[in-house]
């Protein structure tokens, strides 16, 4: 058991997220109990998520994807109101780390899913959100390895085929970085989501642009984040995957 002052204060330290301009509150978005003993984590504050938390007798919730964004309405309503009704009512606390999260070099999403596809040599670059590494392989097996790690068939755009040895990545909607990318001059740019421009950019370009979901690459920082406080504090922690094909 963790007090809760004492846990939001230690993730506010090790994520520095004070560091950040974001779109949303970092930290302790909604207050719950003071006792903490039971986390469990999850992409985003969506309501299935929440009503799996209660049955898990969850006290805490860590997401990445929070209630709490700059441009939505400030009128708590709808379901925005049945979510933060059902946190209050059974006193479950909600942490969301949003670009902290993807920025971090130990727990990160960035990290994280560099990680499970094997790049080496990771460094962040372009403000730390868009990282870069390196690899030894062709378009169609890093495809196939995107699929079987994520657990969803990748979108391929641009250059369909040839050696990958450079690559870089942001994870989530952060299909915009591919010009950062391009003045890299990597083989390879990965994101969550894609735009209507982004297959032109890439084919122009002559480049590879992997668009692999933008839950699907964000599923692992806040499972790594859950794992190192378990390790810090005497909690219980488990993942809970609402399933997003986005």
């Amino acid at each position: 058991m963790v007090n809760r002052e004492e846990l939001k204060n230690y993730c506010n330290t090790y994520l520095d997220i004070d560091k950040f301009k974001d779109y949303c509150p970092n930290g302790l978005q909604i207050e719950g109990s003071l006792n903490i003993t039971k986390i469990v984590s999850g992409v985003s504050a969506n309501l299935e998520l929440i009503e799996r938390a209660i049955e898990e007798k969850a006290d805490a919730i860590f997401v990445h994807h929070g209630v709490f964004w700059d441009n939505e309405s400030k009128t708590i309503s709808g379901a925005k109101r049945a979510k933060i009704a059902l946190l209050l009512k059974h006193n479950i606390n909600l942490f969301g780390f949003h670009l902290p999260l993807d920025d971090h070099d130990e727990v990160g999403n960035n990290v994280e899913l560099g990680r499970r596809l094997g790049i080496k040599n990771m460094e962040p670059v372009v403000g730390g959100l868009l990282w870069q590494g390196e690899l030894n392989t062709n378009i169609s097996d890093f495809s196939k390895l995107i699929e079987e790690k994520l657990d969803r068939a990748p979108q391929v755009f641009g250059k369909q085929s040839g050696k990958i040895k450079k690559i870089s990545w942001c994870t989530g909607a952060a299909q915009g970085f591919i010009e950062d990318a391009i003045n890299l001059n990597v083989d390879l740019y990965l994101s969550g989501e894609v735009s209507e421009k982004t297959p032109a950019v890439a084919k122009e370009n002559n480049i590879t642009f992997i668009s692999a979901g933008h839950h699907a690459t964000e599923r692992y920082g806040v499972q790594a984040l859950c794992k190192h406080l378990c390790s810090q504090f005497k909690l219980q922690h488990h993942y809970i995957e609402v399933d997003n094909s986005v």
